[in-house]
Formats: C-alpha cells, structure tokens, sequence
C-alpha cells in the first residue's frame, strides 16, 4: 500500500501562482511515475503534470505545457508542481497519483490522494 498526502492549493487571482506537493509514503518501488490530474465539475479527469522517477522523464497536459512545472526529491519520495499563470480555466481539484511501474514499465498499482482545491478567480 501507498499513502499521499497532498498540500497546497488555494484561491489565487488570475495570472498568480501556486506550489502542490505531494508525498508518498509505505511500498514505494524504485520505478514509478507520480505527479497530478485535475477534475473540474462535469469534465473527465486530465492528466496536469506526471515525471519518472528513475529517469526524470516529465510529461505535461497540452492546457499547461509552458505555465507548470513539475520536479521531484526522490529521498523524499515527494513531487511539486509550480503553477504559474494560472487563469480561471485551471480551477479545478487537483489529485496526487502514484503509479508504480515495473522494471519494463508495465503498470503494477496506482493510488490516488484525496484531492486538493484549486480556485483561480478575482
């Protein structure tokens, strides 16, 4: 079993910033990709941001490719994400996910974290 525990989130104005961190604690493998998706009311949950941890590949959603940024502490077993320019369309309930990967990057198990709000509005 994993744990996440997310933090951050928040109301901010449009054209401000926001940090997410999300830690993973219990079975961590040492191949896996964690990072974030978002849900906004009536929408289909998207991938925002995800990196490897064995070699640091990042893959970002077409919405937030230039304006987010994702960076991982592996001692931690921690990613964040660097939110800028954030406009009213990235309002939405971030979640945390871990998906642990085996050696050939086939998937094993994948957990959520409980969400986070994120309220971009003036």
């Amino acid at each position: 079993q994993v744990q996440l525990v997310e933090s951050g989130g928040g109301l901010v104005q449009p054209g401000g910033s926001l940090r997410l961190s999300c830690t993973a604690s219990g079975s961590i493998f040492s191949i896996f990709v964690m990072g974030w998706y978002r849900q906004a009311p009536g929408n289909q949950r998207e991938l925002v941001a995800k990196i490897r941890s064995n070699d640091g590949r990042t893959f970002y959603g077409d919405s937030v490719k230039g304006r987010f940024t994702i960076s991982r502490d592996n001692a931690k077993n921690t990613v964040s994400l660097q939110m800028n320019s954030l406009n009213p369309e990235d309002t939405a309930v971030y979640y945390c996910n871990y998906n642990q990967l085996s050696a050939n990057y086939a998937n094993l198990a994948n957990y959520w974290g409980q969400g986070t709000q994120v309220t971009v509005s003036s």
